[in-house]
């Protein structure tokens, strides 16, 4: 396979985001939108080589990520920006329409995108994230429970959340995103620290520093809500359903399969949780090329 073509796009004035392409420049195109303070290489080389076999796979570094802009503090921005600039990634790129694949914060910018631009979205799949819908889950026995009182995020992550982040060297940085992801990683498949470990230190190589701005924790969370769009969008969905998920368990694939365009297609992936370890990625590039090749 062809090496991956680095090219940077302009997002917004002095706003400069980090791309990368493989596969087929003329295969169609899928664009892998990863979550909150992740760089794109978040998402591992496996799982982009195996989608990269039948797309022209792109990933990117968000604002204040890898080597993207670093710029929140001097010119704060929505978290509407950043769905902005998937827009902007395409249009820096030349293309005109693109399978989309979010995780986590990725999955709700991928549906900002398919409300606000359904017609550059050519099917969407959404990972780990929550509907951006105020309409209640309906239950098969037609009671309902409302958005409010969905599941919360794992008490163990919120405390993790809350520490402080200080800078004591790369390697103390790396227990500490670790340990981090072994509360996102879920209890049910054996955990791996060397391998999340060598993903983090091939992130920091990457982006040529180990602090976080925890720009997208503090941005503007504002003008999310598209409970109509949601449901009116035809643009073909598939969410995946990890069982082990810590931040947004089931029943929220359920909802949010419910509430997107009357009805998504659902996907498990037994032992998942909010995390892309090695078991978990053949069975996700297959659900994806899957739902990419009924399009």
């Amino acid at each position: 396979m062809p090496q991956p073509h680095v090219q940077y796009v302009e997002a917004a004035p002095g706003v400069r985001l980090w791309t990368e392409r493989r596969g087929d420049p003329d295969a169609p195109v899928l664009l892998l939108i990863m979550g909150a303070q992740a760089s794109g290489l978040g998402w591992p080389e496996e799982l982009c080589d195996a989608l990269a076999g039948r797309h022209q796979v792109i990933r990117y570094d968000h604002r204040d990520t890898g080597r993207s802009t670093w710029a929140y503090d001097k010119e704060p921005y929505r978290i509407t920006d950043l769905a902005d600039d998937v827009i902007a990634v395409l249009d820096g790129l030349g293309i005109e329409r693109a399978h989309l694949v979010g995780m986590s914060l990725g999955g709700m910018l991928t549906q900002l995108v398919l409300c606000d631009h359904p017609n550059r979205v050519l099917s969407a799949t959404l990972i780990g994230t929550n509907a951006l819908s105020t309409t209640p889950l309906v239950h098969a026995d037609g009671t309902r429970t409302a958005v409010e009182d969905l599941p919360g995020i794992d008490e163990r992550i919120l405390e993790e959340w809350a520490r402080p982040v200080e800078d004591h060297g790369i390697e103390a940085e790396l227990d500490r995103r670790v340990r981090h992801w072994r509360l996102l990683h879920g209890d049910s498949i054996p955990f791996d620290p060397e391998y999340f470990r060598a993903l983090e230190r091939r992130v920091i190589e990457h982006t040529g520093r180990c602090d976080s701005s925890g720009a997208h924790g503090r941005a503007d969370h504002t003008g999310m809500d598209r409970t109509q769009a949601l449901a009116a969008t035809g643009v073909p969905a598939l969410v995946v359903v990890a069982d082990a998920e810590p931040v947004f368990p089931p029943p929220h694939p359920h909802h949010l399969a419910q509430v997107t365009g009357g009805g998504a297609a659902l996907v498990d992936i037994p032992g998942m949780g909010h995390a892309l370890p090695r078991q978990v990625l053949e069975p996700l590039a297959e659900a994806v090329l899957a739902h990419t090749a009924r399009v």
